[in-house]
């Protein structure tokens, strides 16, 4: 934090009401505004990023993903340059003990290329069951579930609630679904799957944007029945 920044009390305190328990659309609010005051306050943005994520290094939480998008859409070339040195890679450290290589993944969801992302996500959990590319299926049964490595199953869903201001991600169903009794036509309305009780079809009736509801993206065999969900949520906890 600079002395410019000390002195203000009116950013100070949005700053520090950024690290206090509030919403994650309340945060993107507060972001947008700090960050609207120029390279000042977004240096202080950025600071606030890298005590979090390197000098502390506290838990990945949404509030690191939104600094990061905001951050990332500047037009101010000092932030952007020292935005890649720290971040290079993105937010999510990505493990050698992982069995796949999810970088790919993580560069589309930076870019909020969901629709790639989806594609690949699905690509990604059909390998980690074992399915090849010589392999006539590329959904999953349910059956299939237990072969996913859980470490490789929760860095996919970090990644996808980490770049979709916490919106996005298996664990975001799951928390939906049970918000709502297991009730799976009531999940499919809350999600988008469904309009008016009539199944979305693939890929046109689906948003892939951020500005979709929350839990509706990756669709994970969605079109496949609540067998496979069902299993996938259980294997989550």
């Amino acid at each position: 934090m600079t002395k410019q920044e000390k002195d203000n009390p009116i950013i100070l305190e949005k700053i520090i009401s950024l690290t206090n328990n509030i919403s994650t659309k309340k945060q993107l609010y507060l972001i947008e505004q700090i960050a609207q005051q120029g390279e000042k306050s977004q240096e202080a943005l950025l600071e606030l990023l890298i005590n979090r994520r390197i000098i502390e290094k506290k838990e990945l939480v949404d509030l690191d993903g939104v600094l990061f998008e905001i951050l990332r859409s500047t037009n101010i070339t000092n932030i952007k340059k020292r935005l890649d040195f720290y971040f290079i890679n993105g937010l999510v450290e990505l493990k050698p003990s992982y069995q796949k290589d999810y970088q790919p993944l993580q560069q589309l969801l930076i870019y909020q290329k969901f629709q790639e992302a989806d594609k690949l996500t699905q690509q990604q959990l059909c390998k980690l069951a074992g399915l090849n590319i010589n392999n006539s299926r590329n959904w999953l049964y349910f059956t299939d579930i237990s072969l996913l490595p859980i470490e490789d199953l929760s860095i996919i869903d970090m990644l996808w609630r980490i770049y979709s201001r916490g919106k996005f991600g298996f664990s975001i169903q799951r928390k939906i679904w049970k918000a709502n009794n297991c009730n799976w036509e009531k999940l499919w309305h809350k999600i988008g799957w469904k309009q008016s009780g009539i199944t979305c079809r693939y890929p046109h009736e689906f948003t892939w944007n951020i500005n979709a509801p929350y839990g509706h993206l990756p669709l994970f065999n969605q079109l496949r029945g609540v067998q496979v969900l069902s299993a996938l949520f259980e294997h989550l906890t």
